[in-house]
């Protein structure tokens, strides 16, 4: 035990220390290294003593525990808080892995998350895999490395079961898609993401109740994970209950959710403008790419064209016109990620560390201008 309470000292500037000698430590001359063992020698009481005071476990009478927190302060000692994290083989460092760390729904989230963690004493590390299939696997895998004690993880390129299939043992929570709650996989991970089909009803059910009826889906997407294709899904399902057929002309394809993407699926639906008069879009930088589009070929919003967006990002208040928007709850959405990769880190300690739990938070509809009524 002398390594361990060698290492659990700290340079205190005035006071001039003989670690394991006799007596009381001076203080106020020189400069010296103050240990745990100085302190448990000037309030005469062991080393374990201390520990228990600083770390608030064992029994420690008032008078005891009095003398030692008024000696902690006088001597200056601080506790190692890196030896101490070693020890319990915890570095209090989580790690948020996002695919494009300067989307505004992602730097948002990970502001959030930062905040979060740090209330809970914990710090976080950024990953950007900017989608590539080999970064992802490498989060999947847990990094191969000790500093990290848990992954928030928003994959694109890697579904749930395939991240199942090769993860490692840090504790991890997946934010967005599940492709199949019930598959029977070796590594359990918990979920957090909105209900994206209800959320695309809604909004899709919003403009048909404008009186438009001939709506265009700008995102779709051919991989089952990604938030394009439950959020078609909802679009069509918003459809049917008003037995109404989509026409697969209207449905868009986009490689990514971005500004660029949306304006050139806007600009591919210009020969036919006039036989659509709404836009849902898979996302807000979509949508924005698809209102500049617009208003570059003379087409109104709303008046000729309502459009719709989703994840009430900044940009999308600020546009011209304003953006209707699915808004998700990114403070819970930060929240129940956090507090479930932590239960999960500390479950070894005695905490909650059941995995496989799916976390659906709130979301809200905010109609703006973009779509108001025709």
């Amino acid at each position: 035990m002398a390594a361990q309470d060698e290492r659990d000292t700290t340079t205190v500037p005035g006071a001039t220390v003989s670690s394991g000698a006799p007596g009381r430590p001076g203080a106020g001359r020189g400069s010296g290294r103050v240990g745990i063992k100085d302190v448990a020698a000037a309030v005469g009481v062991s080393w374990k003593t201390v520990s228990n005071v600083v770390n608030g476990t064992g029994r420690v009478g008032e008078e005891t525990r009095a003398k030692v927190e008024a000696m902690i302060v006088e001597l200056g000692y601080r506790p190692n808080l890196a030896g101490r994290q070693l020890r319990q083989g915890r570095t209090n460092t989580l790690a948020l892995a996002v695919p494009w760390a300067h989307s505004p729904y992602f730097s948002l989230l990970a502001h959030i998350v930062i905040d979060v963690a740090g209330a809970r004493g914990y710090r976080v590390l950024i990953e950007e895999t900017r989608t590539d299939r080999d970064a992802e696997l490498q989060v999947a895998r847990g990094f191969r490395v000790q500093a990290i004690d848990g992954i928030i993880f928003s994959p694109l390129a890697l579904g749930p079961a395939e991240i199942a299939e090769v993860r490692g043992e840090t504790p991890m929570v997946l934010l967005g898609e599940r492709d199949d709650p019930g598959h029977d996989r070796r590594w359990r991970t918990d979920h957090v993401s909105i209900d994206n089909v209800r959320a695309a009803r809604e909004v899709t059910e919003h403009l048909l109740a404008t009186g438009r009826n001939r709506l265009a889906f700008v995102g779709a997407e051919s991989v089952a994970d990604r938030s394009g294709t439950p959020r078609l899904q909802g679009f069509q399902e918003a459809h049917a209950a008003r037995e109404l057929e989509v026409d697969p002309r209207w449905i868009v394809p986009v490689a990514q959710f971005s500004r660029p993407d949306g304006m050139r699926a806007a600009e591919s639906l210009l020969p036919r403008i006039d036989q659509v008069d709404g836009l849902v879009c898979a996302n807000d930088e979509l949508a924005l790419g698809a209102l500049y589009a617009l208003r570059l070929n003379g087409v109104r919003v709303p008046e000729d064209v309502a459009v719709t967006g989703w994840d009430n990002t900044e940009d999308g208040r600020y546009s011209n016109p304003s953006l209707t928007t699915v808004a998700p709850d990114l403070q819970a959405i930060a929240e129940t990620a956090v507090d479930r990769v932590i239960a999960q880190v500390e479950g070894a300690a005695g905490g909650d560390g059941e995995r496989d739990v799916d976390v659906v938070v709130a979301h809200r509809l905010l109609v703006r201008e973009s779509s108001r009524s025709a």
